[in-house]
């Protein structure tokens, strides 16, 4: 079944992903904003809906090729290729694996930082692959297989995540069938990707693979603040920073405990009473004034009683 969206026709999947996303942002305590934000923009430009389509440059102007990228200095091929892709079945394999991903590393390390690195990784990724193709040029002579080469998607992020979330890993994993160490899964699946799918871009995975192991490197040398954390920090407070005037609701805080705890004593019986939290007299039920003396209001139990049978109702009580 085809469904028209923006302007693309769906044949299903897209539907399916947000299916599948709705389900795991819904039975999740914790929904990570800045993956399911990463998602919208990747579909959003694909999608490419009349409101938005004087925004979206079309794919012509954003393939990411070395050479026009190299020769032209198009920072726009550079910074967007990712978030463009080919196909709904590009598009949905990469953000069912970016949505698995996400949820892990934002969960364990926080939107901010995990925004800073996925920003990191991309400008990382692009730039090896970049560094690649012309390196090929100049020493292999690879001119048209790779330095000419167009190519769109996100996968080369995803191959990067893949490293960062599997560096510490001592367990097993599954890639397309084949059982093996998680840390060198990025390497197997960049593999049997290209054997699977020869059409695939196998340097800008390649680069993916080697920006995670360099954003490792850098970050286990590196004991200062990343600038990008800082950067994503200071707009999150700038953005934070209007409903700071918001009047806020009172609350109480602390560890004591509220109202005074000193004994009082009843001005109509002069019983002392030994706690201060009671607002009634315990002997003859007469409330308390706001400031700790006796009110001559006595309780609704008391209305109409002279005090003498008062006193003598409270004895009995108490001698039971």
């Amino acid at each position: 079944m085809e469904v028209r969206i923006g302007q693309r026709v769906s044949r299903g999947m897209l539907p399916l992903l947000a299916l599948h996303t709705f389900s795991e942002y819904y039975r999740s305590e914790r929904k990570p904003p800045v993956t399911a934000a990463l998602i919208a923009a990747n579909t959003l430009v694909y999608l490419r809906p009349s409101l938005f389509d004087s925004l979206i440059p079309p794919i012509q102007q954003v393939w990411f090729n070395p050479h026009l990228i190299l020769k032209n200095k198009d920072l726009k091929r550079f910074l967007l290729s990712p978030f463009y892709h080919i196909g709904e079945p590009h598009l949905v394999y990469n953000m069912l694996s970016l949505l698995w991903k996400g949820f892990q590393l934002e969960t364990s390390m926080g939107s901010v930082d995990f925004a800073s690195m996925v920003a990191s990784l991309l400008l990382l990724s692009q730039g090896v692959t970049l560094i690649l193709s012309k390196s090929l040029l100049l020493f292999f002579d690879y001119d048209k297989p790779y330095y000419r080469e167009y190519a769109v998607g996100f996968s080369g992020v995803l191959f990067a995540m893949k490293v960062v979330l599997n560096s510490q890993s001592s367990d097993y994993s599954y890639v397309h069938g084949v059982i093996v160490p998680s840390r060198y899964a990025a390497w197997a699946e960049l593999f049997l990707v290209q054997l699977l799918v020869p059409g695939v871009s196998f340097i800008g995975h390649l680069g993916g693979i080697l920006a995670g192991l360099l954003y490792m490197k850098l970050k286990s040398t590196y004991s200062g603040s990343n600038p990008i954390t800082l950067l994503v920090r200071g707009v999150t407070d700038i953005v934070k920073w209007p409903f700071k005037f918001l009047p806020r609701r009172g609350r109480i805080t602390g560890r004591g405990t509220v109202g005074s705890n000193r004994a009082w004593r009843c001005q109509t019986c002069t019983y002392e009473n030994n706690s201060g939290l009671r607002s009634v007299c315990e002997w003859c039920g007469t409330s308390r004034g706001v400031d700790g003396f006796s009110s001559f209001q006595s309780s609704s139990r008391s209305d109409g009683l002279p005090l003498d049978e008062l006193r003598r109702r409270r004895l009995d009580r108490f001698a039971r």
